[in-house]
């Protein structure tokens, strides 16, 4: 599965667009700040949250593709009767003519803008949530003590890196990375548990960290930690085993959905 960026990527190398974000919004709107669509002479890339906003801004760009009015400034749209929408909030855009020429710095850009996700692990599992979340508004920092491990073709908003010993990369995270522990040995995840932990106790800025495996699994790390000196607080900061409860199966693509379901459900939580 790929991604927006991708996406937006790809056709770019063929044609120009209009790069419309939203940069502010005022009471109930359809998406947030941040949010982003490429428009193109066609089609589009992402979405603002449809309906009459989307396509009114859709017909604003289009107009400048084919040679219209530049577009200055930021545009606001007020979401009542004009628009025909009932969210009664207000929305702010922006409008941004981009060329193939702009994609190294939008995809810098609109990946850095995406809330980070620290995957330790490339096995089946962790290949099948690099793609899932490839789709899904992460970015995606993919780690692995092994060399050789990662596919050749990985999407935009996936970035591999070999660590060896694994656990020095936990130093190194962005703040408030969610992460993901599912190395090919319980000693590596182990190691990476005790690097959150600490991390935890020193900045607490790791928001969740999920551990792959099973409730017999977890016994056995409690005991560990807490010969290393981890209180019961600080060992309930770790989620094992992971994903949303009730769904079964142990495919790595079912495994990966529960747990892209429980990072959204993290995610949703912290946005309050």
């Amino acid at each position: 599965m790929t991604g927006a960026v991708d996406e937006l990527l790809a056709r770019l190398a063929r044609e120009d667009g209009v790069l419309v974000r939203i940069v502010s919004t005022q009471g109930s709107a359809p998406r947030e700040a941040g949010t982003w669509m490429a428009v193109w002479a066609d089609g589009l890339t992402g979405t603002i949250g449809g309906g009459q906003l989307e396509f009114q801004a859709s017909d604003e760009a289009r107009e400048w593709l084919a040679g219209g009015k530049p577009i200055d400034g930021v545009r606001r749209y007020p979401l009542g009767p004009s628009l025909g929408q009932c969210c009664g909030g207000v929305v702010f855009l922006s409008y941004q003519r981009i060329t193939a020429e702009d994609a190294r710095l939008l995809q810098s850009e609109l990946v850095a803008r995406l809330d980070p996700v620290a995957l330790f692990g490339g096995g089946h599992v962790g290949a099948a949530l690099a793609r899932l979340l490839a789709g899904l508004p992460f970015g995606v920092r993919w780690i692995d003590s092994r060399d050789g491990v990662f596919p050749d073709a990985l999407p935009a908003q996936v970035h591999t890196e070999h660590s060896d010993p694994v656990q020095d990369a936990v130093a190194e995270l962005a703040p408030r990375s969610r992460v993901l522990i599912m190395s090919f040995s319980h000693a590596e995840d182990l190691d990476i548990v005790i690097a959150c932990l600490k991390r935890i106790r020193e900045r607490d800025d790791l928001p969740y960290v999920g551990l792959i495996g099973s409730k017999t699994k977890w016994a056995t790390f409690r005991h560990r930690l807490e010969a290393r000196g981890f209180t019961a607080d600080e060992m309930a900061r770790i989620t094992c085993p992971i994903g949303v409860p009730g769904i079964g199966g142990k495919e790595p693509e079912v495994i990966a959905v529960a747990v892209a379901a429980q990072l959204l459900q993290s995610l949703s939580a912290a946005r309050g």
